[in-house]
C-alpha cells in the first residue's frame, strides 16, 4: 500500500524476521527508510505527471480553485496572441530591411500556418504527458524565437526566428490552456475554453501599445522591441506553465452528472475514428469558412478604413483596438452559446453575422464610418467565436479522451483559413483596385456555412467511410 510520507509493502515481514529463499537476512531499518523515501518521491512525481488531484487547487477546493486555470490560460494567451500585433511591426520592418509590402506580410502568414500545424502535432503529447512539460518546452521556444528576432539581418532570418521558432512555440503552448479548460470544466466546456482563449483575442489591445512604445523609444527600435517582449513572454509563460495540471481521468465537479449523448451513450471516438465521421469534415469546413472571414478582416481592417471609408490613420488604428475587444469577447460569448443552445445553433448565428457584415461592407462608402465599425466588429466577434465553437464542438461530438490530439486535427482548419483570408483580400485588391470586392466571396462563405451548419453540423451517430 502506497501512502503520502511512507511506503508499506503488502505482506511485508517485520524487521529481523527471516524469509524463505536461498538465505534469510534481516532488513536494516535504514534500508526500509531509503526505499520509503524513494517510493514517496516517485509517487509524488507520478502524481505531477499523471495529474493526481490534490486536496486543494491553488489553495481552494477543486470546484473553486479550477477557475485559476482559466486565469492561467487567459494570461498565457495574451502573450501568445501578440502575433495579432504584427501590424505594428510591419511598416518599421519594411523600412528597416528595405522589403516590399508583400514580403513584409510573409512572417505573419507563415507564423499562423506553422502555429496551426504545431498545434496539431503537440496535441498527442499533451494527452500523453500532461500540459506542464509540453507547455514549458513551448514557452522556451516562444521566448527564444522573439528574442532571436532581435538579431535578424533580413527577411529570411526574420522568418526563421519569428515565424518558425516562435510559431512552433505558440502552437505547442496553445493546446494546453484549451485542454485544461475543457477537462476542468466538463459541464461548461464552451464557456471555459472561451474565457481561456479570450486572452489571445484581446492580446493586440494589450501588446500593440507596448510594442508601439518600444519601437518609438530612442535607443530601442523595432528589432530590440522583439527582444524585450520575448524576454517578458519567456518569464511569464514559464511561470504559468509550471502550474498547469490536469484533473484525474473521469473527474467531475461535485454534484454534476454527465449528460447522456443524444444517441444513447456519451461520444468517445479515437482520432482515427473521428476523421471517418461526416461531423468532423463538416466541422472542419465550417471552421475554415468562419476563420477565413475573420482573419481576412484582421489583415485589412485598417486599410479598408483608410481607403474605402476615408478615415484618418489615427482613427483607423483606434478602431482596430476596439475590434480586438470584440475578438476577445466573442470567445466566451459563443462558447456560452454553444453550451446553452448547441454548437450547431451557435455556428448558424456566426455565419448569419458574417453574411450580414459582408453585405453591409459591399454597400459601404466614404463617410459610412458607423457601418464600417459595426460590420468589422461582427467579423472580429465571429473569428473569436469560432475559436470557442470549434473546441467546444470537438469535445461535445467526439469526447474528451485524446482531446488535445483531436482538437489539433480540427485546428488545421484555422491555418487553412489564414492562408485563404490573405489570398482572398490580396487577389481582390490586386484585381479590382479595392478591398470592397473581397466581401462578395466572404458573403458567399457565410451563406454556404449557414447551410452546412443547419443541415449537417450534428453529433455523429455512426462512422462513415470517407473512401
Amino acid at each position: 500500500m502506497l501512502q503520502y510520507g511512507h511506503y508499506s509493502a503488502p505482506n511485508a515481514r517485520p524487521a529481523g524476521q527471516t524469509g524463505g529463499g536461498k538465505r534469510g537476512q534481516d532488513v536494516h531499518p535504514r534500508v526500509i527508510s531509503f526505499f520509503a523515501l524513494v517510493a514517496t518521491i516517485r509517487y509524488r512525481q507520478t502524481g505531477m505527471n499523471k495529474s493526481v488531484l490534490p486536496g486543494r487547487v491553488f489553495g481552494f477546493s477543486p470546484e473553486v480553485g479550477r477557475w485559476g486555470y482559466l486565469v492561467l490560460g487567459l494570461v498565457t494567451n495574451i502573450c501568445l496572441g501578440a502575433i495579432y500585433s504584427y501590424s505594428v511591426f510591419k511598416d518599421p520592418l519594411r523600412e528597416h530591411f528595405g522589403i516590399s509590402a508583400t514580403q513584409a506580410n510573409l512572417p505573419f502568414m507563415l507564423f499562423i500556418a506553422i502555429f496551426a500545424v504545431a498545434t496539431f502535432f503537440s496535441g498527442r503529447f499533451i494527452d500523453r504527458y500532461g500540459p506542464r512539460p509540453v507547455m514549458l518546452i513551448g514557452s522556451v521556444l516562444v521566448g527564444t524565437g522573439w528574442m532571436l528576432t532581435r538579431y535578424s539581418t533580413g527577411i529570411a532570418t526574420l522568418i526563421l526566428t519569428y515565424s518558425v521558432i516562435a510559431g512552433i512555440g505558440v502552437g505547442i503552448v496553445y493546446g494546453g490552456p484549451v485542454a485544461l479548460a475543457a477537462r476542468w470544466f466538463p459541464e461548461r466546456k464552451g464557456l471555459a475554453v472561451g474565457i481561456a482563449l479570450a486572452g489571445f483575442g484581446v492580446s493586440a489591445f494589450v501588446t500593440a501599445p507596448i510594442a508601439r512604445f518600444l519601437i518609438m523609444r530612442p535607443g530601442i527600435g523595432v528589432l530590440n522591441a522583439f527582444g524585450w517582449m520575448g524576454a517578458a513572454f519567456l518569464v511569464i509563460c514559464l511561470g504559468l506553465s509550471s502550474l498547469a495540471r490536469f484533473p484525474p481521468a473521469g473527474w467531475t465537479p461535485a454534484g454534476w452528472i454527465a449528460p447522456t449523448h443524444a444517441f444513447g451513450e456519451p461520444p468517445s471516438l479515437s482520432p482515427r475514428l473521428m476523421i471517418r465521421t461526416r461531423a468532423f469534415w463538416v466541422l472542419g469546413v465550417c471552421y475554415t469558412l468562419g476563420t477565413t472571414a475573420g482573419l481576412m478582416a484582421i489583415g485589412v481592417s485598417a486599410p479598408v478604413g483608410r481607403e474605402i471609408i476615408h478615415l484618418d490613420p489615427a482613427m483607423a488604428a483606434l478602431l482596430v483596438s476596439v475590434f480586438a475587444v470584440f475578438n476577445g469577447g466573442g470567445r466566451p460569448l459563443f462558447g456560452w452559446l454553444a453550451d446553452r443552445f448547441t454548437p450547431r445553433r451557435a455556428a448558424m448565428l456566426s455565419f448569419a453575422i458574417i453574411l450580414s457584415a459582408s453585405l453591409g461592407m459591399l454597400r459601404a462608402g466614404p463617410s459610412d464610418a458607423w457601418l464600417y465599425a459595426l460590420c468589422f466588429c461582427g467579423f472580429w466577434l465571429c473569428l473569436g467565436g469560432w475559436l470557442a465553437i470549434a473546441p467546444a464542438t470537438t469535445a461535445a461530438f467526439f469526447g474528451m479522451p485524446d482531446y488535445a490530439h483531436k482538437y489539433g486535427l480540427v485546428f488545421l482548419a484555422y491555418g487553412l483559413g489564414a492562408i485563404l483570408g490573405g489570398v482572398v483580400s490580396g487577389m481582390a485588391r490586386d484585381a479590382f483596385g479595392s478591398y470592397s470586392a473581397a466581401f462578395a466571396p466572404v458573403a458567399a462563405m457565410g451563406a454556404v456555412g449557414w447551410v452546412l451548419a443547419w443541415a449537417w453540423l450534428k453529433p455523429p451517430n455512426r462512422i462513415r467511410s470517407i473512401c
